[in-house]
Formats: C-alpha cells, sequence, structure tokens
C-alpha cells in the first residue's frame, strides 16, 4: 500500500471542520437539544473538536459521546472473528435529542447504518444527522452525509486514511492505493 496523495493538512482539516461546526448550528437552529456522538475510533477526536467550535461560536458547550458499533456491524465475521471491543461512553440520556454523528470518512454507509443501529438500542433520538470529515463515495446503503468536510471521487483500489491525534502525530487526510 502506497502513498499517493495528501488531500488535507492540518489547516484544511480546521477550516472544514469549523465550516461544519456552523452548518450544524444553522441547520440545527443553534446548540438547544444537541449533542454530538463519535463513531469510533477517529469519529471521536473529530466530534470534540466540532464540539470545541460550537462553543467558541455558541458560548455553549453542548454534549458529546463515544459510540462502539462492533457487535452491530453486518460484517463482524468477514474482518475478524475476534474484534477488539471499545467501550460505548455516552453520559447522557439520548432520548428525544438532536444527534449528529460524527465519522472520519463516510464509503459504504454500513458502517453509518450500523451507528443508527446502536443508537436506536440505545434510546429513541429526535432526529439523527450525519457529519463526515471525507466523503469518498461507492455507496452500497442509501445513506448520505448531512455534513460533509471534503467530497473525494476514489478507485475501489484507493483508501483515505484520516490522520488525527491520539491516534496519530499529525492531523491530515491522505490517499493510499492498495
Amino acid at each position: 500500500m502506497g502513498f499517493k496523495a495528501s488531500l488535507m493538512d492540518e489547516q484544511a482539516v480546521s477550516r472544514a471542520l469549523k465550516r461544519i461546526s456552523h452548518e450544524i448550528l444553522e441547520k440545527n437552529h443553534g446548540a438547544d437539544n444537541l449533542c454530538l456522538i463519535g463513531i469510533m475510533r477517529r469519529g471521536v477526536p473529530l466530534s470534540r473538536i466540532i464540539a470545541d467550535n460550537i462553543e467558541a461560536i455558541e458560548g455553549t458547550r453542548v454534549d458529546t459521546g463515544a459510540l462502539d458499533i462492533t457487535f452491530y456491524r453486518d460484517d463482524l465475521t468477514h474482518d475478524n472473528p475476534d474484534p477488539v471491543l471499545h467501550q460505548t461512553d455516552i453520559p447522557f440520556d439520548i432520548t428525544g435529542k438532536k444527534i449528529v454523528l460524527v465519522d472520519d470518512v463516510l464509503y459504504t454507509g454500513r458502517t453509518a447504518r450500523a451507528a443508527m443501529d446502536a443508537l436506536m438500542s440505545i434510546g429513541r433520538a429526535a432526529s439523527i444527522q450525519l457529519a463526515v470529515l471525507v466523503d469518498r463515495g461507492h455507496r452500497e446503503l442509501p445513506i448520505r452525509g448531512d455534513y460533509v468536510g471534503k467530497n473525494v471521487p476514489t478507485s475501489q483500489s484507493e483508501r483515505i486514511s484520516v490522520k488525527i491525534p491520539p491516534f496519530d502525530d499529525k492531523t491530515a487526510v491522505e490517499l493510499y492505493e492498495s
């Protein structure tokens, strides 16, 4: 798997997340009853950055949580017979809330579907929206991002890699050839 291109540097990622933050506030008429839930792994730090942006804009801190979708994936047995489980951490009631799911890359739509299934097992949200840093196409399910940082048409042989602390030593979006 070889490096092909740098698609977004730290400044571009920051600008995209600030724009997404403004779009979320615009669509939801402010931060009332709003919460952000990051899909593990890289969706979690992205959701916290968006929450920081919303706090800077509105002066209000929105609730944030982390969602592990491992048991809701439809490819669980195909990928790994012994999946690594993380702890879902949603320290508030989601019932009646406007939830924005946050993920790094939207590809087939299966991760977003699994996240919605996981959320519905926790409570009944007023609405669920999806924010992604990168939409690379190739959808297998009728799912779209409500907020998208960058659309990157890719081939099936390419892979998008979002780099973000604490998982990586830099903030960037890179393209690799499989």
